[in-house]
């Protein structure tokens, strides 16, 4: 596995993690106070945005309804992606390293719990996606509320500026290829559902036809076989006639 310090970090990443961190510690204490929280409460707008997009497709048909059911999971196999990324690279967080590095909000993560890619980032990048996908009007304000989460990582201290931007993209990625896809075989499962449901109905509302072919009338009656009494009475009748 690749163990990463400051020196293995890009010099552009690391100058200019420095110079977001310096301008953060010059910001005035409601500024880092909003900073410092807006960082988890991005996220939470983030979820609800999601869930103001998908709910007016709950009713509709299979297509829409499966792109809704099929968003919050390719925002969680984002999540996943990223941590297997972390696992694998092994950057240390630059708050960590060196030590005197300034942490504006709360306390540096502890060790093992990686610096690339940003796990907020990809969280947000992959709901602004979707989003997207679900509703191109709400990602008018999840795009740049999703930018605003992403940078926020460095802002606090916790992330370089390649962890976001990787995050960023890869959020990005999983939720605009992976929901689609997810939608598929979600969307055939309802048709099939569908179809089910509406068999037993079709079946109830046609009658069959054998009933009426062998359903007797209240009033009916059979009409009399040819025979010896049906003789006898045309034979009476033809001589009434005569007389």
């Amino acid at each position: 596995m690749i163990r990463s310090g400051l020196s293995d970090v890009p010099q552009i990443s690391t100058d200019l993690y420095h110079e977001i961190v310096d301008f953060a510690d010059g910001t005035p204490e409601p500024v880092r106070w909003l900073a410092g929280h807006f960082t988890e409460w991005s996220i939470i707008l983030l979820g609800a945005l999601l869930v103001v997009a998908a709910a007016p497709r709950l009713g509709a048909g299979p297509r829409r309804l499966a792109l809704a059911l099929a968003a919050p999971v390719a925002v969680v196999l984002a999540y996943g992606a990223s941590e297997l990324l972390k696992s694998l690279v092994d950057e240390d967080r630059p708050c960590r390293t060196p030590a005197d590095l300034v942490i504006i909000a709360g306390h540096c993560p502890p060790a093992g719990d990686w610096s690339f890619p940003s796990n907020h980032s990809t969280i947000a990048g992959a709901l602004a996606a979707v989003i997207l996908l679900l509703s191109p009007r709400l990602a008018w304000y999840a795009v740049p509320l999703a930018v605003l989460a992403a940078l926020s990582r460095t802002f606090v201290g916790v992330h370089y500026p390649h962890d976001v931007v990787a995050g960023l993209l890869l959020g990005a990625l999983v939720g605009t290829v992976g929901t689609p896809l997810l939608a598929r075989p979600v969307a055939e499962l309802l048709r099939r559902r569908d179809r089910r449901a509406d068999r037993p109905l079709q079946l109830k509302g046609r009658a069959p036809s054998w009933r009426f072919r062998h359903r007797k009338l209240p009033f009916s009656h059979p009409p009399p076989a040819p025979g010896r009494g049906s003789t006898a009475q045309a034979a009476d009748e033809h001589g009434a006639g005569r007389g």
